[in-house]
């Protein structure tokens, strides 16, 4: 087996398992579970930049403003993205999440035609028509927008935007973007803290408050088997990988959690699917044409 395929295949995995986390701690607020995510991710990740010698990044970012405010926009999309994941989570909205992780790749498709000027092709916009109507379908059907989903997918694609353009790696980006929240994160748990009202201090559970100690390597792990990975593996494969993880969490919604998932729910599941599907077909069909004319 090709390395990157088990590295990018175990961070996809990791991430389908995010619901058992995120529910296992779900006596904390999900504003002081980011908190913990930010700060704890901080200081596990300057540990590996520290043993890998990787600091020399971040001398040069003081000539580089438009770079830093740059992660200074993505720092907050992915705290927004973070904490509606966990508060979906830990309110029974698992497969509300999922779907937007499903859509999210039509999202960065959409986002790069609207704001990178990138030139859709027929099946793209077909798979684009497709999950338009299924996002109708579910609205309709809910008698409400599926307001979780598309905060996500829109977030993570914001998000994605502005990485695709950073001059970053993975590692560095996100050590830089968990610097830039570090001092709110940790003035809120102070506060917190201070109020009486952390539940980190206050939590009866010692497995609780080792969870959230663990949040760091829980949050960076994944992201540096995905780093691996994709530097080991065509966009085309990675691109097939990544559904690994919205199908992880929608499994864990309905099986464990048992989420209502009615026969209206899957059929509006069921048209993204398909779009999805289209849409990869789409992307390896064009790089294999691309490879033969090359």
């Amino acid at each position: 087996m090709n390395p990157g395929m088990l590295y990018a295949s175990l961070a996809f995995l990791c991430w389908g398992l995010f619901p058992l986390y995120f529910h296992a701690v779900e006596e904390v607020a999900p504003q002081e579970i980011l908190a913990h995510r930010m700060v704890w991710s901080l200081l596990f990740l300057g540990l590996v930049l520290t043993v890998r010698r990787q600091w020399g990044w971040l001398r040069k970012l003081k000539t580089q403003p438009r770079v830093v405010a740059s992660f200074i926009a993505s720092a907050f999309l992915l705290s927004a993205n973070w904490f509606v994941y966990i508060w979906a989570v830990n309110n029974n909205h698992v497969v509300d999440a999922s779907l937007g992780y499903f859509i999210t790749p039509l999202v960065n498709v959409m986002l790069g035609f609207l704001l990178l000027h990138e030139r859709l092709r027929r099946l793209q916009w077909l798979a684009i028509g497709l999950a338009g109507c299924a996002v109708a379908w579910l609205t309709w059907q809910a008698g409400q927008i599926p307001w979780i989903a598309l905060i996500l997918a829109a977030t993570f694609g914001g998000y994605g935007l502005l990485r695709k353009t950073a001059v970053l790696g993975a590692l560095e980006g996100l050590s830089f973007e968990t610097l830039i929240l570090f001092p709110l994160a940790l003035a809120y748990m102070l506060w917190l803290g201070w109020q009486g009202q952390s539940g980190f201090v206050n939590t009866e559970s010692h497995g609780t408050r080792a969870l959230l100690l663990a949040s760091g390597p829980i949050t960076a792990i994944p992201l540096l088997l995905f780093a691996a990975g994709a530097r080991r593996l065509p966009l085309a494969v990675l691109g097939l990988l990544q559904y690994i993880a919205p199908t992880g969490q929608l499994l864990i919604g309905v099986w464990v959690f048992h989420e209502a998932f009615t026969p209206e729910r899957m059929l509006g599941f069921m048209v993204i699917w398909i779009a999805l599907a289209l849409y990869a077909l789409e992307g390896m069909w064009t790089a294999r044409i691309s490879r033969n004319t090359a």
